[in-house]
């Protein structure tokens, strides 16, 4: 059976790691028969959040790396007059709050919150401080000082209101945490929160409406074919024009040689031959180099 190439979309249920939706999505394809798949993912989501995960099976693993540094969108739900230690509804409430902010109020400080933006991570994150996760420093007790980092919130949109929650939709870019946002968005009103509900609906070309369950899945596992949900290579370079190459054109850059003396899109591209992806490339003054190659079995017969 060949070998899979290309992106599943994984609607990651909460209460499931990043992690172990990846060895899921493994454990499946197995059992359908595809041996060692190479695999990943393109941006971890919280096991208390859920939604979009996009996971890359083999050649489409060379850019997990592009998706981890895309834009995403999260619908999340802030739940105003308590604070909780890891920002979410999974820590210990550690401060309350009497006042709950109106619809008017939240929506004039909105716009605090568009644009580039400074915010302190969680306690409770990924992030390292010494060598060591936040958050393992968290679960014992230490008092855990995280710096201050920029990043942007391309959009910040009101959903629904009612007396103690707002849901909100943000387009953000890598490296926003949403917890903080909501944290901050809270602190901003004169109250406190902490997030109820987080949903990631995109992340970076892929949409809520191309993303399979668990249960389909596990269907592939059982024999479902795989291909009515695969994505190809390409749905991952979303806005990166393609160009065909000619054959003598394809080898040297399957062999990592640069191209000129021919047209060429300027800047980043994908260069393929007879339809099949041969290597991502980037033009600078008329001369292509790869800047990321593949390596697909209908390619290399050429």
């Amino acid at each position: 059976m060949n070998q899979p190439h290309g992106w599943l979309i994984l609607d990651k249920p909460r209460g499931l790691g990043s992690t172990q939706a990846v060895a899921a999505a493994k454990r499946n394809l197995r059992e359908a028969g595809y041996g060692k798949v190479k695999i990943g993912h393109g941006g971890t989501l919280d096991p208390l959040a859920e939604g979009v995960l996009p996971i890359a099976l083999g050649e489409s693993t060379k850019l997990a790396g592009r998706m981890l540094d895309a834009s995403k969108v999260y619908e999340f739900t802030v739940r105003f007059g308590e604070e909780t230690d890891t920002l979410d509804t999974e820590g210990a409430v550690i401060e309350r709050c009497d006042r709950l902010p109106t619809l008017a109020e939240i929506e004039a400080v909105l716009p605090r919150f568009t644009g580039p933006i400074e915010q302190v991570p969680p306690a409770y994150s990924a992030l390292k401080v010494d060598g060591q996760r936040a958050y393992d420093r968290a679960r014992a007790g230490e008092q855990v000082e995280l710096a201050t980092r920029a990043v942007t919130v391309f959009a910040l949109d009101l959903v629904a209101n009612g007396e103690s929650e707002t849901t909100l939709r943000a387009h953000v870019s890598k490296g926003t945490y949403i917890r903080s946002l909501a944290r901050d968005i809270a602190r901003s009103v004169g109250s406190c929160g902490h997030v109820t509900y987080l949903r990631r609906i995109k992340a970076g070309p892929f949409l809520e409406e191309q993303a399979i369950s668990l249960d389909t899945l596990s269907e592939i596992g059982k024999g479902a074919r795989l291909e009515d949900h695969l994505l190809p290579l390409e749905a991952g370079l979303d806005g990166i024009p393609a160009h065909e190459l000619d054959r003598t054109a394809a080898q040297a850059a399957r062999q990592g040689r640069v191209l000129s003396d021919q047209a060429l899109p300027d800047g980043l591209f994908l260069a393929r031959c007879a339809g099949v992806p041969v290597a991502l490339m980037e033009t600078e003054g008329g001369t292509a180099k790869v800047v990321r190659g593949f390596n697909f079995p209908d390619a290399a017969k050429d």
